[in-house]
């Protein structure tokens, strides 16, 4: 990758530090010019410089027998507009996040600073980076592998201290060693069977003793392991749909403004109070839940209330997780009898709540 990226850093919007993240072979010529530095100045590796930073009134050339980022000289007038102050900090390649030369200039986070000190880096010669492009590049020159990658979005996206953990994993290599461990072990038995298909004369016992049939029956079980690890990844990243379900009056609503910690849904002792789907995000030990009140499940006359039964089985269908809530005070509840009346197949993990037990 010849050419040279640059992006904003940080988070849009207001703050006491804005970050510009250049890298690649310009980097550090991109840096010195902001600064007014000369071209022949050594830059000290991860060591944070104040420096000022100037504008385009700076005055930039470069030598015509050698059109590179080298070649990038600068001479600060002493009009130069002053676009702020702030850190300079070198990151030489390959030892850096994308393998290549970066530069951080850390100043003010206003966005017009900002925008200003972009324009700026991008005047000398860098491009706009796409979004992702600066991981795209530690990918291509090996400094994350695809898992690694994608956990650094999970980490940034992270909705609760469970899921930061799993990416934080994610991104130290804890799956990825687990995936190339199976890939080693699968290669290895391939090579065995190889062998002793290749050479049939010699002793070769691998196959006739059942030691295949053992190693294949192991990676398989790891197998299984790390793709319960993946989908619990998954549930911990975009959250467990938990869908509250029951006959009209049960208490599903009380039960998911007890679970939110506020008065989300109404409730009375009108049976139908819930006619459409109520959703709150919840989290319980770490773990983001999306938990859904649906209609009461009965037969009803009713045209409005009708939808709103078939938007909560659509919504039971789609769930991780169902919590049946039955009246305990009421005999004719009892979800032995309800249960098949709703449900000609229960739904997979499906959660019997009693309610009103203090009424029985």
């Amino acid at each position: 990758m010849t050419d040279t990226i640059a992006a904003v850093a940080t988070p849009p919007g207001r703050g006491g530090v804005g970050i510009i993240r250049i890298s690649g072979p310009a980097a550090a010529a991109i840096g010195r010019a902001v600064c007014g530095w000369p071209a022949d100045r050594e830059l000290a590796p991860r060591t944070a410089v104040f420096t000022p930073f100037f504008g385009a009134t700076t005055t930039t050339s470069r030598r015509s027998d050698e059109q590179t980022a080298a070649s990038l000289s600068v001479t600060v007038r002493q009009d130069a507009l002053r676009i702020d102050e702030g850190l300079l900090i070198f990151f030489p390649g390959p030892n850096s996040f994308t393998g290549e030369d970066v530069v951080e200039l850390q100043g003010h986070g206003g966005p017009v600073v900002l925008d200003m000190l972009l324009q700026r880096v991008l005047a000398l010669g860098a491009r706009l980076a796409r979004p992702g492009e600066f991981s795209e590049r530690a990918f291509l020159n090996d400094k994350l592998d695809l898992a690694q990658a994608e956990a650094i979005a999970d980490l940034i996206e992270a909705g609760s201290e469970q899921a930061a953990r799993s990416a934080m994993q994610s991104l130290q290599g804890a799956f990825s060693a687990r995936v190339h461990d199976l890939l080693e072990t699968l290669i290895t038995l391939r090579l065995h069977v190889e062998a002793a298909i290749d050479f049939p004369e010699e002793e070769i016992d691998f196959l006739a003793d059942g030691q295949i049939l053992a190693h294949c029956d192991g990676v398989l079980a790891r197998l299984d392991q790390v793709m319960a690890e993946a989908r619990q990844g998954v549930l911990l990243k975009e959250g467990m749909r938990v869908v509250i379900a029951g006959r009209p009056n049960a208490g599903k609503s009380s039960l998911l403004n007890a679970l939110a910690g506020n008065d989300v849904a109404i409730v009375t002792d009108v049976a139908g109070t819930t006619r459409d789907v109520l959703r709150e995000h919840i989290q319980i030990d770490g773990m983001p839940l999306h938990v859904i009140d649906t209609a009461g499940l009965r037969d009803s006359p009713d045209v409005v209330e009708r939808e709103g039964i078939r938007r909560a089985y659509a919504e039971i269908d789609q769930a991780d997780a169902v919590l049946f809530v039955w009246d305990s005070s009421d005999p004719a509840s009892d979800p032995a009898l309800s249960l098949p009346q709703f449900f000609p197949e229960l739904p997979a993990r499906l959660t019997l709540v009693a309610n009103k037990s203090d009424r029985s």
